[in-house]
């Protein structure tokens, strides 16, 4: 999965808000970076301190602090969708 480049796609994202939770310790860090660049709407990084990018999967302590930033962004970010 590291190998393919989607990056050129970032930009079909539009408008929409995204929001990128990234493991202070993550070797994948970069891509996250990468890909926060070439976003054009509302964009957010939330670091999580001293976590790898697998301590987000299995760490109770840094799943807790991922969704608790998740569920705020869920509601203020995606509640008021327009309807096309």
């Amino acid at each position: 999965m590291a190998s393919s480049d989607a990056f050129h796609a970032v930009p079909l994202i539009g408008s929409r808000p995204l929001l990128q939770i990234i493991g202070e310790r993550a070797v994948t860090a970069w891509m996250a970076i990468e890909a926060h660049q070439r976003a054009v709407g509302p964009k957010e990084i939330y670091w999580i301190k001293e976590a790898s990018h697998v301590d987000l999967y299995d760490k109770k302590e840094y799943i807790d602090l991922a969704v608790d930033r998740l569920t705020d962004f869920f509601t203020t970010s995606l509640t008021t969708t327009a309807r096309v």
